[in-house]
């Protein structure tokens, strides 16, 4: 006993003595527990998390059995465990094959998402679907929300709460379906809502050629600094009305580049914000 002691204490004295080593063995530790999170997560619901279950059951009658004295037992749940493991290597491939395969999945996903901003594949959602809206004459009502709120409204709509994309979007958008009278409002990288109601502008400045899903624009735009993107049902065009502006008619080119405008650059300014204060130091 006392051994054993000394030997512990040489272990914890040699971790203290160097910090790096300890930071090194938790850093171990973290990553294996992250992997056998990763593990479970992936084989859940599947059919071998149960073999996993019994496996684990199994070794803790083992040791009960080991600490017992019941050597014969001990023995032959040894030889059990042993080969155990390629038979069930072999009996449960085909669910080991779909959880690498789900894992693959997830490792190509996680890249992707550090390839593409939300702001991006916001960008590229629309535009994709107002490619497609346009010319078939699909009428939409896209408001995008910025700094200020546009909770009132998103009250008066249906909740959905998806992720963002033209797919969607489209299929909102298809005449005489539930979802497409009324706009879409999004927050952050979600669709919070369709068929919201957004406020009319009264302004008589607006031609009467404008129907009035642009009358909703112009005039959310008048209460809010959210952009509001309007293909119209009447000839396809594509508009977008932010901060009191009003663009009509955008090719897809020049739809896109507003976008990119709009958001890209509010992006770049918040990431370089300390580059910009750093100059200004050294003007000073």
């Amino acid at each position: 006993m006392s051994h054993l002691t000394s030997i512990d204490a040489k272990f914890w004295a040699s971790l203290f003595e160097s910090p790096w080593l300890f930071v090194i063995h938790v850093l171990d530790i973290l990553i294996v527990a992250w992997l056998i999170y990763k593990f479970i997560k992936v084989l859940a619901g599947t059919k071998i998390m149960s073999l996993v279950q019994g496996v684990l059951l199994f070794i803790v009658f083992r040791f009960v059995a080991e600490w017992i004295g019941f050597t014969t037992i001990t023995y032959l749940m040894n030889q059990v465990i042993t080969y155990g493991v390629i038979a069930a290597v072999v009996i449960f491939a085909p669910e080991i094959r779909s959880g690498l395969e789900r894992f693959g999945r997830t490792t190509q996903v996680f890249l992707q998402k550090q390839q593409l901003s939300d702001e991006e594949k916001m960008i590229e959602a629309l535009v994709d679907a107002a490619a497609y809206m346009s010319p078939r004459k699909i009428g939409a009502l896209i408001s995008i929300e910025r700094t200020q709120t546009l909770q009132e409204y998103i009250l008066t709509g249906i909740p959905l709460d998806a992720d963002i994309s033209s797919q969607l979007l489209i299929n909102i958008f298809i005449p005489n379906t539930p979802l497409h009278d009324g706009a879409v409002i999004i927050r952050g990288n979600k669709i919070a809502v369709s068929s919201a109601y957004l406020p009319l502008s009264e302004s008589t400045a607006i031609s009467k050629e404008f129907g009035t899903r642009h009358r909703a624009a112009i005039g959310l735009s008048e209460h809010s600094d959210a952009l509001t993107v309007i293909v119209s049902e009447e000839t396809g065009a594509i508009s977008v009305a932010a901060k009191g502006e009003f663009l009509h008619d955008l090719s897809l080119d020049n739809f896109a580049a507003v976008l990119r405008t709009q958001f890209m650059v509010e992006q770049d300014e918040q990431k370089t914000w300390y580059k910009r204060l750093l100059r200004r130091r050294k003007k000073r």
